[in-house]
């Protein structure tokens, strides 16, 4: 197996901004630093004896962990990775889609990565095995970034990603305002997993606001779907016999297809509000046919762009400049163009 940026970093005792530095042959660096530097990577095999600094492949390897399975908006984010990667000759990206509910099989694949990648972005599941994973990786000397859904109190250099509480109270607001005081409702959730951190904040956020301020909403069920749109078919399906007289859902995940079909089929699409998360095309079918109401979104190109940018400046030792992402809803009548 070849050896890496970081395992040059190791060896020379130096950062692995510094190597990369020094491979590209750009300035900043001290002369003997950078005798140093090129002697580990001939002793490591990562280029050939008598090698000048520049004339080697110096690309920055980055890792990105997604969870698998019919989530269109992670979908859309490895397909937003991929492309704008193919466009930055300087990066080497690769993307591992895994079973997404699986700690485990997570805290496994980011162990892996030890000693192969100079930096990762992942969705990842707040469970100890996945932190102790990541903290083991930045105690290495991997940058991380956390995307879509956070998870405090493990070293990374960023999060990337709406905030989730209040995407929330955004969705608890205008389920509230949709459905109107002074008459007692049944309204009920869905989410993929509660083992996301970021579902959980929108969890929160959306029942502090009924609570405030739509006290005349119940809170009847919380479904969680993985994140599948067949589970959520099910449980929809089953939720709906369960309060025939439910008057309103908020989907804090993916599923958004499974639930519009249960309803169609249910023949409740114009009896019930319907407000969920993420643009893509099967919301966008939703939208238009009126069995959803509202989407709120967060962008993928946006985020699949400050992911790279962060990651990539941080291994080559550059300053991080930050846009991220903002909320937007949309509507039937205002969904943009692709």
């Amino acid at each position: 197996m070849r050896s890496t940026l970081i395992d040059i970093a190791r060896e020379a005792g130096v950062s692995s901004a510094t190597v990369d530095r020094v491979l590209n042959n750009r300035n900043g660096v001290k002369e003997r630093t950078r005798e140093v530097v090129m002697e580990a990577a001939r002793r490591l095999g990562y280029v050939s004896a008598g090698s000048p600094a520049g004339l080697v492949d110096s690309r920055v390897r980055l890792d990105f962990v997604l969870p698998a399975g019919t989530n269109t908006f992670i979908a859309n984010l490895l397909q937003q990775l991929e492309s704008q990667a193919a466009a930055r000759p300087d990066l080497d990206v690769r993307i591992h889609s895994i079973e997404g509910f699986n700690p485990d099989t997570l805290a496994r694949t980011l162990r892996e990565l030890h000693g192969q990648t100079m930096g990762v972005g992942v969705i990842a599941l707040d469970h100890p095995t996945v932190r102790e994973a990541m903290r083991s990786l930045s105690a290495a000397g991997v940058p991380i970034v956390t995307l879509v859904s956070d998870i405090l109190h493990v070293p990374r250099i960023g999060y990337i990603g709406i905030d989730n509480r209040a995407a929330g109270r955004l969705g608890g607001y205008l389920l509230g305002r949709f459905l109107g005081h002074g008459v007692k409702r049944k309204v009920a959730l869905f989410a993929g997993s509660l083992s996301y951190r970021g579902h959980e904040e929108r969890e929160m956020g959306f029942r502090h606001i009924i609570a405030d301020e739509f006290p005349d909403l119940e809170v009847v069920e919380l479904r969680e779907i993985r994140d599948d749109r067949d589970r959520a078919f099910e449980e929809a399906t089953a939720l709906f016999r369960r309060h025939p007289d439910l008057a309103g859902i908020y989907n804090i995940g993916a599923g958004n297809s499974g639930i519009g079909r249960a309803l169609v089929e249910s023949g409740l699409a114009r009896d019930l509000i319907f407000v969920g998360h993420e643009l893509t095309e099967h919301t966008k079918t939703l939208l238009l046919s009126g069995v959803m109401d509202a989407v709120i979104d967060q962008n993928p190109r946006v985020e699949a762009r400050e992911a790279l940018s962060m990651l990539g400046l941080t291994a080559k030792g550059r300053p991080i400049d930050y846009h991220p992402p903002r909320l937007q809803v949309i509507f039937r009548e205002n969904i943009p163009e692709t």
